[in-house]
């Protein structure tokens, strides 16, 4: 899974609470352990690579369940998740 935060954000409060995400959901596996990393500095996000190891039969469930608990936990730690945007300056010639 990849999260986008703003480059305002702190990272490494960013990736606790998303660590804290994947420990707190028993879907996700112990062992192998779950990973936080930063993934890419990207146009619009410093992207956050979460990799939690479930079970075959959890994969989805447990996928649309952490999207959501990561995105209630970023809103509730001021964690902001950017959309793409162009800045467009226009030039009058003369």
């Amino acid at each position: 899974m990849r999260v986008g935060i703003s480059y305002s954000d702190d990272m490494g409060k960013a990736m606790n609470i998303a660590m804290n995400v994947l420990s707190k959901n028993e879907k996700v596996l112990k062992d192998p352990a779950p990973n936080v990393a930063i993934a890419n500095l990207g146009d619009s996000s410093v992207d956050i690579l979460l990799r939690p190891w479930v079970n075959t039969s959890d994969y989805w469930s447990t996928k649309w369940e952490l999207t959501q608990k990561i995105k209630e936990a970023f809103d509730k730690n001021k964690i902001s998740i950017p959309f793409p945007q162009s800045d467009v300056h226009l030039f009058q010639h003369k």
